[in-house]
């Protein structure tokens, strides 16, 4: 899979004493339009899962081109990666949301949970999705490598 290149998203989310934590990850996919459901893939195990399981929210940030730093701090397993970058906490659910770095932002509550080997499936219902106010490229990640997804105005989408 890691031939397969994809967009790159840092999932967020807090424990319940309010301690934020979270992962980039490139395991995402949409699930449904109506509802809007998405999934990600979480390695069981993760500090960051237990937190998106224990606050039934989690926020998934959908990085632009030049963010390659905040995937790679976010993929790093530095703890004291929150204190290396500007964050608030999300008014309705408390989780982190980032205020650098992602093109989209949707806030997610979790819905289903289910094992599949040596990850977690975790199928989500987004409850809102901020988008910013330019469209920059998105970041992708592939082949062991960033690069920027270009962008061509006037071509429909698939």
């Amino acid at each position: 899979m890691a031939r397969f290149p994809s967009g790159v998203v840092v999932l967020t989310s807090a424990l319940p004493d309010g301690t934020p934590l979270g992962m980039t990850c490139s395991s995402l996919c949409s699930v449904s339009l109506s509802p809007p459901l998405l999934l990600v893939c979480i390695r069981s195990g993760s500090p960051t899962l237990e937190a998106i399981r224990a606050r039934g929210a989690f926020a998934a940030h959908l990085l632009q081109e030049d963010a390659q730093s905040v995937s790679e701090l976010f993929s790093s397993g530095a703890p004291d990666r929150f204190d290396r970058v500007r964050w608030t906490p999300e008014a309705a659910t408390g989780v982190p949301h980032l205020l650098d770095g992602a093109h989209a932002v949707a806030d997610c509550e979790v819905r289903q949970c289910d094992t599949m080997g040596d990850h977690v499936v975790v199928f989500a219902g987004v409850r809102q999705i901020r988008i910013g106010p330019e469209a920059p490229r998105p970041l992708v990640y592939g082949l062991q490598q960033y690069t920027g997804l270009p962008l061509r105005r006037g071509v429909p989408s698939p």
